[in-house]
């Protein structure tokens, strides 16, 4: 009776072991087994200040919850202000220097237009009153030449008494008269060319002028392009103060407090890493091995190794087109001809189609993907 009882009972035992056995290998069958997974983070940020400086607050520990836009740190911004404050000053100095110069400018324009025409038409009225005077003195010239002669003969016809002294004097006295007159002119002339010489002179100085206004507009046009830098630097040092204040990007969680305040910082240097647990997916590296009938859309079941009690639901989202030893920094060097076949593993991205409080980035999981029963699918676009 006991070794039919013993006989029966590993009957049992041998018939659970092989159902036992049936299944995990029909499981393995069916699914793509791999404890090489892990629960990453889409929204996991470093944040960092774009300027250095002295961190004087900051907001929130390690593991504290943060809405999206609330300040996290600051640093001390009053050499920021010192600096724009300085710019602001230089170039309202210099703004008043340009206007200073364009006042200045206008005021040349103006009598250089005033002087110009001026001296323009006296030099013309002289120049034709020269030529004016210049014929008269030459017409009186002649007359006078002629009155010369008539006096000499005169004097002759009134030393024979061939002709009364009146008439000789009268001749005389036009020729006189008419001699002064000549001289009159003459020094007339003179003065006139003298104006001349002081009109166009004039003329001269206008046109020194208008090399001095064109100097003002090129000193203007330089000062105009010291404006533009000086908005430009005040824009920049602007945006500085601006980034002396750290916000955090999305709501989420402070993974990390980099260091205490205060403390002075270079830029670019992490001040806290900020994740969104909502934000989560698995990542599976798969070996080539298990690859076979694994394509984005296929179903698979998580279990994360801190949370044992509950396995998660998912769907495989895309597959990477390269191994994971692709881009290794030393890559296998195979051209000696010695060469060990190493199985491969690629990177197969998983959504959660649901999450728990407890599940954290960075935790180790289980994973198995349900394989696709067509034949001949591709691996990579599931095509």
């Amino acid at each position: 009776m006991s070794k039919k009882l013993g006989t029966l009972l590993l009957i049992v035992i041998v018939l659970l072991l092989a159902i036992v056995g049936y299944r995990y290998i029909h499981f393995r069958t069916a699914h793509a087994v791999s404890d090489a997974a892990f629960i990453r983070s889409d929204r996991l940020s470093t944040l960092a200040f774009k300027v250095g400086g002295k961190v004087v607050e900051m907001t929130k520990e390690t593991n504290a919850p943060v809405r999206k836009g609330e300040l996290l740190a600051r640093i001390d911004a009053v050499d920021f202000l010192t600096a724009r404050d300085e710019l602001r000053h230089k170039l309202r100095a210099l703004s008043q220097k340009v206007e200073a110069a364009k006042l200045k400018r206008a005021r040349l324009e103006k009598v250089l237009s005033i002087r110009s025409e001026i001296s323009g038409n006296d030099v013309d009225s002289l120049r034709q009153s020269i030529l004016a005077t210049t014929l008269k003195i030459s017409a009186a010239k002649t007359r006078l030449a002629k009155l010369e002669k008539d006096t000499a003969r005169f004097a002759n016809l009134l030393a024979k008494r061939l002709i009364e002294r009146e008439k000789y004097e009268n001749v005389k006295t036009e020729r006189d008269a008419l001699r002064q007159n000549v001289e009159a002119m003459e020094k007339g002339l003179q003065a006139e060319r003298e104006n001349l010489k002081k009109a166009q002179n004039a003329l001269k100085l206008s046109k020194t002028n208008e090399k001095e206004i064109e100097e003002l507009a090129k000193s203007i046009a330089a000062m105009e392009e010291q404006k533009n830098a000086l908005r430009a630097a005040i824009e920049d040092v602007t945006h500085k103060i601006g980034y002396t204040e750290l916000y955090a990007p999305f709501d989420g969680i402070v993974a990390k407090k980099f260091f205490d305040a205060p403390k002075v910082v270079r830029k670019g240097s992490p001040v806290y890493a900020v994740t969104d647990p909502k934000a989560l997916y698995c990542e599976v590296l798969l070996s080539e091995k298990k690859m076979h009938g694994v394509h984005p859309g296929n179903a698979a079941e998580i279990t994360v190794d801190a949370i044992g009690d509950k396995s998660f639901k998912g769907r495989v989202e895309s597959i990477a087109p390269t191994s994971a030893s692709t881009f290794s920094l030393v890559p296998r060097d195979i051209a000696s001809g010695e060469f060990t076949k190493l199985d491969q593993r690629f990177v197969v991205r998983i959504k959660l189609e649901e999450t728990d409080p407890r599940m954290r980035a960075g935790m180790g999981a289980s994973v198995a993907i349900a394989r696709s029963r067509e034949a001949g699918e591709s691996l990579v676009t599931g095509h």
